[in-house]
């Protein structure tokens, strides 16, 4: 049997020293938040996303490679959890539903923070977005307000605030709007550039991209209106979550990563007020 020979206390102080150094900076790596067990056991968060929404999550042409602000930053807030970052493509329509079925752990997907959505499920809100009309370019049916749009079609996607939000107007019109809905924003965007309506709403970011991609096809049809926020989703109970979620937004926007992300998606208008 050989004999146990007992290292100098020295060298266990300084082994000693190392893992205490290497475990700092692990968590320093990755921003010191700490995840659920389940998250940290599995090394990823799995997020929900309806990967039709540029410049906030699409794919990169010809793909199936995610980009976007919300991957970006979704991706982020995973590195600040030590954790590697999934998303899943998820129509908008049942968006919710698969959260609430545990089919991911959380929604980033330009979803706004609205009271009947915060009935069924927690926010972390990490920007402000206004909506917008988008017409043919040049504005040929002079499109500038939503009373405007009286009498006229828009498209929008299903499932989205922006389609609650025509809803709502269309009931104080006495000559309604045509709203044709899709379920892809893609397919919406398309539907004005082919005829096949006058306008198109949906979200600010949004419009200036579609516009910025084709500024021959596409304009802007007056000012934003009706700026709300946008969050990131969690199931109720899963408060332990909704808190290192909140911690890595809060730490995005002190160290300035955040901003970073919408200068670089021409998103910089939308940040949080305050933040």
């Amino acid at each position: 049997m050989h004999r146990l020979v007992r290292p100098p206390r020295a060298v266990v102080a300084a082994a000693a020293a190392v893992v205490a150094f290497a475990a700092v900076a692990t968590a320093a790596q990755a921003g010191g938040i700490t995840p659920p067990p389940n998250i940290k056991s599995a090394g990823k968060i799995v997020y929900c996303s309806d990967i039709t929404y540029p410049p906030e999550e699409s794919y990169k042409k010809g793909t199936t490679t995610a980009i976007g602000s919300d991957i970006d930053i979704g991706t982020a807030i995973a590195k600040q959890m030590g954790v590697k970052a999934q998303f899943d493509n998820t129509g908008f329509d049942g968006i919710i539903a698969a959260l609430l079925s545990n089919k991911c752990d959380a929604i980033i997907s330009g979803m706004n923070d609205t009271p009947a959505r915060a009935k069924q499920v927690s926010f972390v809100d990490y920007i402000s977005v206004g909506q917008s009309l988008m017409v043919k370019s040049g504005n040929p049916e002079h499109i500038k307000t939503l009373s405007s749009l009286a009498g006229k079609s828009v498209s929008v996607e299903v499932g989205t605030t922006n389609k609650d939000f025509l809803d709502a107007a269309n009931k104080k019109l006495s000559k309604k709007i045509t709203i044709v809905s899709f379920p892809h924003d893609t397919d919406a965007a398309n539907a004005l550039k082919t005829g096949k309506v006058d306008a198109y709403f949906g979200d600010s970011p949004v419009v200036a991209y579609y516009i910025q991609q084709d500024p021959k096809s596409f304009g802007f049809g007056g000012s934003p209106i009706n700026p709300l926020p946008v969050g990131i989703a969690v199931q109720k109970k899963n408060a332990a979550l909704t808190a290192a979620i909140r911690q890595a937004v809060d730490a995005l926007y002190a160290d300035g990563s955040m901003k970073k992300i919408l200068a670089k998606w021409h998103m910089s208008d939308f940040v949080l007020k305050g933040k």
